[in-house]
């Protein structure tokens, strides 16, 4: 897509802006985004996940000497702490109370619950379902008759025809 300023280079920054209740949408490519001011609007922030996080462990996790550290990796702690990573799967088990409060804070639960919602189980009971398909076909099949007696009525021998074969094959 082409950068809505200039019109000449692929846009890679997208903007949406609320101004005075009015709503804006801005594709922009770097030389434009720089020269209107959106290319260092984030830098205050870390460019990864782990960064956002460590804030939130740094408050939360109490100071330790480091010298607990994950048998796997070797992780400590203070490790987890300043980056916001645990360093492998089994750090979790080995600083499990020291994690989980945090965990919990920053994301409301401590097991993963996933995308998908639970399995929804039902049953279809196959003569409700013969019933209604008998009385939907049946629905069909008058209102096919009525738009046949019309074609015919308009003379429309060709779409006559056509109803006709279609309603002889919902009748079976």
């Amino acid at each position: 897509m082409l950068c809505q300023h200039c019109k000449k280079n692929e846009a890679t920054t997208h903007v949406k802006t609320m101004v005075n209740g009015k709503y804006a949408e801005y594709r922009l490519c770097p030389e434009c985004a720089h020269e209107l001011g959106y290319d260092s609007m984030f830098t205050d922030f870390s460019a990864d996940f782990g960064g956002l996080l460590s804030s939130f462990f740094s408050n939360a996790l109490p100071a330790i000497s480091g010298a607990t550290h994950c048998d796997t990796c070797g992780s400590t702690l203070n490790d987890i702490k300043r980056t916001g990573k645990v360093g492998c799967a089994d750090c979790y088990d080995t600083f499990f109370s020291e994690l989980m409060p945090t965990i919990r804070n920053v994301h409301g639960n401590t097991e993963h619950k996933g995308k998908r919602p639970g399995v929804i189980e039902y049953t279809v009971n196959e003569e409700e379902n013969k019933s209604d398909n008998d009385a939907s076909s049946e629905d069909k099949i008058g209102t096919l008759r009525a738009q046949l007696k019309e074609a015919i009525e308009k003379e429309n021998f060709e779409r006559a025809a056509q109803l006709r074969d279609e309603i002889k094959g919902l009748e079976g």
